[in-house]
């Protein structure tokens, strides 16, 4: 089966930067470069008018910075939006750019080794959107997620909680500093992990039970995470804080 390519547009005011993503994006095979930009406002021009699979998005620019650009087409809701990956000198965006579902941020200056992996993940999340997503139930005491070309053995005691976007997921993981991203739906998840050891409490989480140290009427508190339980699933929060505290 041909993989169809990703098509990528560069933004960055700076001409030195713009012209080393637009090469990356050339010389890699499952990327197609079909526009290049030294500002925001050309950018969103051209994506108003033609699909975009990725955007490389610098943030500091005049007129429209990228975190802004980021921001407009995340309240498109009836157009196909990209993927961004932010491409900045500057670490103190990275929050921000977690906020606005970035997929990945690459500071500079980064390598082709950096670009490849985030642009790899990129076209891993693409290419799930034309075959089902692969989970397996959870067999005694673990589950095998989808994470990049493999198939990851993951124990559920070890499971922190599970974050939800369009296409993937993070698994948060007990002392580990990175998330596992898999390529399959908070929905699928929810139906797959024990009720009894794992609650939907936000539509962009589940938590788990087990590592939960405190909460409010409002809040869960799992150490490193404080995640808010939303209107729709308060009802069953609050039934199990009911048996959690008698």
């Amino acid at each position: 089966m041909t993989e169809t390519k990703i098509r990528c547009i560069a933004v960055d005011d700076e001409p030195l930067a713009l012209a080393l993503v637009s090469g990356f994006i050339v010389q890699t095979q499952f990327l197609e470069l079909v526009g290049k930009f030294d500002n925001a406002i050309e950018a969103l021009n051209f994506l108003h008018h033609n699909e975009v699979d990725l955007v490389f998005l610098d943030i500091q620019m005049p007129d429209l910075t990228g975190m802004e650009l980021a921001r407009v087409l995340e309240g498109r809701k009836h157009l196909h939006n990209p993927k961004i990956i932010f491409t900045t000198a500057y670490d103190q965006f990275a929050l921000e750019g977690y906020k606005v579902n970035a997929l990945d941020y690459l500071l500079k200056p980064f390598g082709y080794d950096e670009f490849l992996r985030a642009s790899t993940k990129a076209f891993q999340i693409t290419q799930s959107a034309h075959f089902p997503p692969q989970i397996f139930p959870p067999k005694k005491d673990y589950i095998f997620l989808k994470v990049e070309y493999q198939l990851v053995k993951v124990y559920l005691r070890d499971i922190v909680c599970v974050e939800g976007y369009k296409d993937y997921v993070k698994v948060h993981l007990k002392d580990k500093p990175h998330p596992l991203l898999s390529l399959t739906s908070l929905k699928n998840l929810e139906e797959i992990l024990p009720r009894e050891q794992f609650m939907r409490v936000h539509r962009s989480f589940i938590v788990s039970l087990d590592h939960i140290e405190s909460v409010t009427k409002n809040t869960i508190n799992l150490g490193t995470f404080n995640i808010a339980v939303s209107d729709h699933y308060k009802d069953n929060f609050l039934k199990f804080m009911e048996k959690w505290i008698s």
